[in-house]
């Protein structure tokens, strides 16, 4: 049964999504690493600080992500080392849900892999990525693709296909050295969010086509786990 829930590479396999499987929802699970968002805002993100409850700076939010997995795991599952884009698309204030959501799950994943990322992503493994099951109102596709995700000083370079291209780096302040952050937040990703921008932000999927260069980014150090509350 599991080999017919896993996609192949590029072929979209929703059932992933929406199959029920043993044990989600109760299995310990664990990732840390980085996460980057480039969306349509014109200035930096409201959501971060205002959590949700202002507006995008354009009233909708369309937004583009990568993730990856330094450290991971899904009960016995090994997660470490894979990488994950997302397309996320909001009609209005972020918490007042029915997102749309996309996820390309690395082609490297083994099927356990594959199938425990569907379960972190959804929500359905509960814990920090849990109030997904409240905020998403349709998962328009999940597929394999080709992920990559690498950082060349701070700018951080993501490929997902030919789906998601995306170069993305921190904000200049008075000090080089140091990154305007912004600390201390309750934002679900993480606390620290580092104000960021795109100098190449392009989508080409399920009938977006998008291009947020020059707009506003994101990058935070994640620690998220599960089950716990969610």
């Amino acid at each position: 049964m599991a080999s017919d829930r896993i996609a192949t590479p590029s072929r979209i396999d929703n059932r992933a999504a929406d199959a029920p499987r043993s044990g989600h929802g109760s299995v310990p699970w664990a990732i840390k690493g980085e996460l980057i968002l480039n969306c349509n805002c014109t200035v930096f993100c409201p959501c971060v600080v205002s959590l949700g409850l202002h507006p995008p700076t354009e009233g909708h939010c369309q937004t583009w992500g990568g993730v990856r997995i330094d450290e991971g795991h899904y009960g016995d599952v090994e997660l470490s080392g894979l990488n994950i884009g997302l397309l996320i698309e909001i009609p209005g204030m972020m918490s007042r849900g029915n997102w749309k959501v996309a996820l390309f799950i690395d082609e490297r994943a083994s099927d356990a892999a594959y199938n425990a990322l569907v379960d972190i992503f959804s929500g359905k493994a509960k814990g920090t990525t849990g109030l997904f099951q409240v905020l998403v109102g349709e998962v328009i596709g999940v597929e394999r693709q080709p992920v990559s995700y690498e950082t060349d000083g701070k700018t951080r370079h993501i490929t997902v296909g030919r789906k998601i291209e995306g170069v993305v780096f921190p904000v200049g302040g008075k000090d080089p050295g140091e990154d305007i952050v912004i600390r201390n937040t309750k934002y679900w990703m993480g606390p620290d969010i580092t104000v960021a921008t795109a100098s190449k932000g392009r989508v080409r999927a399920y009938g977006r086509v998008w291009d947020f260069g020059g707009r506003s980014a994101e990058i935070c150090q994640i620690d998220w786990s599960g089950p716990g509350k969610g």
